[in-house]
């Protein structure tokens, strides 16, 4: 029970809530799209199934990234994913990614329908999560990431349009968010097991595993993911740009 009252499970908690917010915006959007036809007294339950069915997933998902991050190289990857993925959040493309959702009146094939989707597009909330999960200690990563994700399903199924709503006002949320994955890729790219362990990969650098290289690394991720997030949104054409074009 001590595990739960410590700083860095709660600081954990808050990156897996802000993670799904920022990345798990689309989620509310899929589950709309599918459930559209669903007759009233259907509608609810398809929301309701459909999202338990995703979180299902994401969680099984995340326990096997979990376990997949143990093996060298595999964070070194997954940081880089990262800072690719926080660089689309800051400079985002203009096309509809929703256009190929297809509705349907039938309760299971709703269902269905947003769980493949959800499936398609939670490789970047796997990653981000299982990366934000590392920093609270191996004893209780999946309790974490189950209340984390728990924590989030309101706010994302209930609570997505004032998030967007905060978002379009508040910019700074968007640019916080993506410069927090750049933490997590920084210090999810210090602790890959072949950067700590001596005795294997020798021809790979090591890193003394403190608290400083930690936050080195993750201001530098942050400071990297805010620097090419910018310069790829300035060079990259406006919508009315490439309208008038």
């Amino acid at each position: 029970m001590e595990q739960f009252l410590t700083p860095e499970f709660w600081v954990a908690v808050g990156q897996i809530i802000m993670i799904d917010i920022l990345l798990g915006g689309d989620n509310a959007v899929v589950i709309a799209l599918a459930c559209r036809k669903l007759p009233p007294a259907q509608r609810t339950k398809g929301i309701l199934w459909g999202t338990a069915g995703a979180i299902l997933l994401r969680v099984i998902l995340i326990f096997f990234a979990l376990t997949l991050l143990a093996i060298p190289f595999l964070k070194l990857a997954g940081a880089l994913l990262l800072v690719w993925i926080g660089v689309k959040l800051l400079a985002p493309e203009h096309d509809d990614a929703h256009g190929n959702i297809t509705a349907s009146d039938k309760l299971w094939s709703a269902v269905k329908t947003v769980i493949v989707a959800d499936l398609v597009m939670s490789v970047d909330n796997v990653i981000a999560i299982a990366g934000a999960a590392q920093g609270a200690g191996e004893g209780h990563q999946m309790p974490l990431v189950i209340f984390g994700l728990l924590v989030s399903i309101p706010i994302i199924v209930w609570g997505s349009q004032l998030v967007i709503k905060l978002m379009d006002r508040f910019p700074v949320i968007i640019t916080l968010g993506g410069m927090l994955l750049g933490w997590i890729a920084g210090t999810m790219a210090v602790s890959d097991p072949a950067v700590v362990n001596p005795a294997a990969w020798a021809w790979v650098p090591k890193l003394p595993q403190t608290d400083t290289v930690r936050y080195i690394a993750g201001v530098g991720g942050a400071l990297l993911v805010l620097a090419i997030g910018k310069w790829v949104a300035m060079r990259r054409p406006k919508p009315h740009d490439t309208a008038t074009a």
